[in-house]
């Protein structure tokens, strides 16, 4: 077997066979093919397409390039729950303490963010005290005590991807439907949970614009989480303006601790109510989506997800006072108003200009080396279809300096577009694949 071979078969249009893609993914990511076979196999898929059955081959071959989690020691049924990305989607933290309140064991392992804003394991780290890190042992411990912990991913998990993620980035071959399931569901199977909830983001903040790729993507990884045995469902939801009120790392954690106190924005109560009702369907706590959604609405109201919150923080080394003293948070330096011009109500809300403003603040990564600064974001004040004065605050942005304040308002107040006639709120939750 060759990768001239492989190379042509895929060129021509063939299928590629298991063995094949083993082959492939066993040597490329022990560095004995060269970048150039890799990339031109890439280029030919990507022209070429890869079947279900081929996107699945090569996503179990990703999988098993890295470690896989072994979470057998945990008792219960294990529900990870996956986002696709998107601006101020803080719903890990929200769904975690709801669906582990229930009884759902949650293990999550959670990267670090690379663009708008940092990841659910940075977000957790502008908590004082907090830990990411923990050997399998005390993680599986961790979950077994107190239902629900958040961990970094290793470095060691599908290790494939990385490589030819970072091939793809420069190959102009990222956008294939094949290679974004195989790269999403191969982390998502090495993790280890049983049954996996995905969010699938469509909007202008969010890497499917439209609801027909969205759904396609939704799709495939729905076929491919079930071919691998765990039952799999897929939400698709709005990202054409940011989720909640709040952009940032810091100001994230406060608005998702508020939300567990039931007094969060509409939007992100809404949608995290629903994502965890379906989790504690998955982790077989409830017969039905419907009872799951009463389970959690009661542990919403009961403080119950509040305390499991806290409990969740504490284990994992953190203050857990930090949900009744905000003062505890990292502050900024710097704010400054986003001020409406006009009467009207809001039309547009664009979530990657929000996401790019958030960035130039600070709290997000333009390479993989860059300190987050904890304490930047923006804070809305408004949403799609609210109703507005002249001279009402839009939004308040924070950054750690006066120049990257600057940057980060030139960058925001064009992200806002107000209509002198009523705007309909854009639906949340689109569609559910099950």
């Amino acid at each position: 077997m060759s990768m001239y071979d492989i190379i042509l078969k895929k060129r021509e249009g063939g299928i590629l066979s298991k063995d094949e893609i083993d082959f492939f993914i066993e040597n490329f990511s022990e560095d004995k093919i060269p970048d150039y076979q890799a990339s031109a196999l890439l280029m030919a898929i990507f022209f070429r397409g890869l079947t279900k059955e081929e996107t699945f081959l090569l996503t179990d071959a990703m999988k098993r390039s890295g470690d896989v989690a072994d979470l057998s020691g945990i008792a219960g049924v294990k529900v990870d729950k996956h986002s696709t990305g998107g601006v101020g989607d803080k719903t890990t933290l929200i769904v975690g303490p709801l669906a582990a309140a229930c009884g759902v064991p949650v293990a999550k392992m959670s990267g670090r963010g690379l663009g708008f804003t940092g990841g659910t394991v940075d977000k957790m780290e502008s908590i004082p005290g907090f830990r990411t890190s923990f050997e399998s042992a005390e993680f599986i411990d961790l979950v077994n005590r107190t239902g629900l912990a958040v961990i970094g991913q290793t470095a060691h998990i599908a290790t494939a991807d990385k490589k030819l993620y970072a091939l793809r980035d420069v190959t102009a071959t990222v956008d294939n439907i094949g290679l974004i399931t195989s790269s999403i569901m191969s982390k998502k199977l090495a993790s280890g949970s049983d049954a996996i909830l995905l969010d699938v983001k469509c909007g202008s903040g969010a890497f499917m614009e439209t609801i027909e790729q969205a759904s396609e993507l939704g799709n495939w990884m729905v076929d491919i989480g079930k071919a691998a045995g765990k039952n799999t469902v897929a939400f698709i939801t709005d990202m054409s303006q940011p989720l909640g009120l709040a952009v940032g790392n810091a100001v994230e954690i406060i608005e998702a601790i508020e939300t567990l106190k039931n007094r969060g924005p509409a939007d992100i109560t809404a949608l995290s109510l629903e994502l965890s009702a379906y989790m504690v369907y998955l982790g077989k706590k409830a017969k039905s989506p419907e009872e799951g959604y009463k389970m959690v609405l009661d542990k919403l109201q009961s403080g119950a997800a509040l305390k499991k919150f806290a409990e969740f923080v504490d284990g994992q080394g953190g203050d857990p006072s930090v949900v009744s003293n905000y003062s505890l948070f990292p502050k900024a330096e710097a704010s400054r108003e986003i001020i409406a011009l006009t009467d009207g109500f809001i039309k547009e809300i664009e979530a990657r200009t929000i996401g790019r403003a958030s960035l130039h603040a600070g709290a997000g990564r333009e390479k993989k080396e860059d300190v987050l600064d904890l304490a930047a974001g923006i804070i809305l004040n408004k949403k799609v279809g609210d109703a507005v004065r002249q001279g009402e605050v839009l939004a308040t942005l924070f950054a750690g300096n006066g120049q990257k304040l600057e940057d980060a308002y030139n960058i925001a107040k064009t992200a806002f577009s107000i209509s002198a006639v009523a705007v309909e709120k854009p639906i949340l939750i689109k569609k559910i694949i099950i």
